[in-house]
């Protein structure tokens, strides 16, 4: 069929389904996907955020059901947001991690889920950022705690900037497990500072594999800078709430997708 000749309802369902796949998309991108011009496509997008199915957003549009709303900032709300996704994630990962390795362990209350899963391994290095990891395992006998040190963001309390990427990226990693407030298939995992972005970039390249850990609330959210495009990663560790179609796109790439079981 040509979608030159598309009718409105039609042209609306293929411009839903993009976004349910690849998260907010810029109308360029819609255009170029629908073969019409921009200003049909802002027409398109003007009737079904009247209706409630899509949000305008600076640049491209988004789907209602993703808000991207902000993640609320105090500490104990953080971490009781999406609790039994984070603890199924969080499990998964610590499979990964074995005696004798070092690894580098993001901010963010899913990374403090996984720090106490920790506990029991022998001769293992863990360098991170987020304040409350550090603490956690400040005691753990076999494992020798590393805090980046850096600018203090009070809102995660966690570490970030220049001088944070430099001591991050002084270790070779055997596995980095990243965080992210957003990320999506056409825009990667994503960054609010450029603080953030330049320390994840610095353990990236220093990280044998790089893994994204994220509860599927945080896909098609976006911060203000692209970190890398997802095919970068080597693989992604979301729950079961992230959907089928998305899903299927991340398998056709080289990322490796474990969806997990979100716990009772």
């Amino acid at each position: 069929m040509n979608e030159l000749s598309l009718i409105p309802a039609q042209r609306h369902i293929l411009l839903l389904s993009a976004l349910r796949t690849e998260g907010p998309l810029s109308i360029r991108v819609l255009a170029e996907r629908l073969g019409v011009s921009h200003m049909t496509v802002r027409r398109d997008v003007a009737e079904l955020a009247e209706a409630g199915e899509v949000t305008q957003i600076r640049g491209g549009v988004r789907l209602t059901e993703d808000p991207g709303s902000a993640v609320p900032l105090d500490l104990t709300g953080r971490l009781d947001l999406e609790r039994p996704r984070k603890e199924g994630i969080a499990e998964v990962a610590a499979e990964r991690v074995e005696d004798g390795m070092c690894v580098f362990l993001d901010a963010g209350t899913t990374m403090q889920t996984l720090a106490p899963l920790l506990a029991g391994r022998r001769d293992l290095t863990v360098v991170t950022t987020d304040l409350a990891v550090a603490s956690a395992l400040l005691s753990a006998d076999g494992i020798t705690s590393v805090l980046a040190g850096g600018t203090i963001d009070p809102t995660v309390r966690a570490t970030e900037g220049h001088i944070a990427a430099i001591v991050a990226g002084m270790h070779n990693y055997d596995c980095a497990f990243l965080s992210s407030p957003g990320w999506s298939l056409s825009r990667g995992l994503t960054s609010p500072t450029e603080g953030k972005r330049e320390l994840k970039r610095a353990v990236m390249q220093v990280a044998t594999r790089s893994v994204l850990l994220s509860d599927s609330s945080k896909y098609g959210n976006l911060s203000a800078l692209t970190v890398c495009p997802l095919e970068e990663l080597d693989e992604i560790i979301c729950d079961d709430g992230l959907r089928t179609e998305v899903r299927e796109r991340i398998r056709e790439t080289a990322v490796e997708l474990v969806v997990t079981s979100t716990k009772a």
